[in-house]
């Protein structure tokens, strides 16, 4: 079973690529792609890569004296890359240790949520159009959350103990791997995220818990297929962008989302009539805010999750092209 301890993790034998390491020789870009153990040593360290990056945000928050708020969104932002990643190769792991290892990274990744609704919340809130009456109930919302702001030295604790659980997963992922992974197994796992993120765009046109997972998932997909880009080209790249462009229309329904949240978390000794005004008025910026975000991601998400795959497996042949010709003409 993989490990949810917080120990430091022991050093693995996954050192790291040289630039030119991550597509092979020049002229042999397949090699990463193509051998399915050298695609085996490459997701390991890029998950060993998102790790560390918790770690340091971790550790440039123990360094600092201010609220890390910087630190927060790098930590959380790192973690999902953890995940991402874990996706790409989930088809490869047994159910319980894939389980396992999600399960710690989702649980980091939940310990800061409320450091980072701090973050966000006030300053998105304080942004909107309100009326008078409204801006009033705002501001006394945001008092009370001032108030309920964890204490620095908790976030720093919480941060170093999500820090090293996510390290932890990196031994239990080199562990339960097997020794290759095909490349068809990492489509699947790319496959899997596109159908999560297109189910919950679907269902995200009035529900605003399944919104917030299209939006999730949808940042995991642009990771996937920024990892991916890195070791094809160009036209993976521009799948990536494709879907990166609709993650950039999402960022600020999700951030209405969590306001809602807000309020009704900290409306303590706000009048039922003050509370039902702001509820209005966020409920109608949100509505817009979700339905334009939902129609910038018709087209990216119209395709069958089938299709989706094809079209990034063919993505990959045509970057990987070039180099082959260049080899058949040497």
């Amino acid at each position: 079973m993989a490990t949810t301890t917080t120990t430091e993790p022991k050093n693995l034998s996954v050192p790291p690529f040289a630039e030119q390491d991550k597509l092979g020789p020049l002229g042999q870009r397949t090699s990463v792609l193509d051998n399915e153990a050298e695609l085996r040593r490459a997701l390991v360290a890029e998950f060993l890569s998102a790790s560390n990056a918790a770690r340091a945000a971790a550790s440039a928050a123990g360094k600092d004296d201010k609220t890390p708020n910087a630190a927060v969104h790098d930590y959380r932002k790192a973690l999902r890359r953890a995940r991402a990643v874990l996706s790409l190769v989930s088809c490869s792991l047994p159910k319980s240790e894939r389980r396992a290892v999600r399960r710690a990274l989702q649980e980091a990744r939940r310990a800061l949520s409320i450091a980072r609704d701090h973050a966000v919340a006030p300053e998105t809130l304080s942004q909107l159009a309100l009326g008078e009456v409204e801006r009033e109930t705002a501001n006394a919302i945001i008092a009370n959350a001032t108030e309920s702001l964890p204490p620095l030295s908790e976030i720093k604790q919480l941060l170093a103990e999500g820090a090293a659980r996510a390290a932890a997963q990196v031994e239990a992922l080199e562990a339960a791997l097997p020794a290759t992974i095909e490349w068809d197994s990492v489509i699947k796992g790319v496959r899997g995220i596109y159908d999560e993120a297109r189910r919950a765009r679907r269902a995200g046109k009035k529900n605003k818990r399944a919104f917030h997972t299209w939006r999730r998932r949808s940042k995991e997909l642009t990771y996937q297929l920024e990892l991916l880009a890195g070791y094809a080209g160009a036209n993976v790249a521009e799948l990536h962008h494709e879907i990166e462009g609709v993650t950039d229309a999402q960022g600020p329904a999700v951030d209405v989302i969590m306001v809602r949240d807000f309020v009704r978390t900290f409306a303590q000794g706000i009048a039922p009539e003050a509370f039902d005004g702001l509820m209005l008025a966020v409920d109608a910026q949100l509505d817009d805010l979700m339905r334009d975000a939902r129609s910038a991601g018709k087209d990216a998400y119209r395709p069958a999750p089938r299709k989706f795959a094809r079209r990034l497996a063919k993505a990959v042949r045509k970057d990987l092209a070039p180099a082959v010709e260049d080899l058949v003409t040497d």
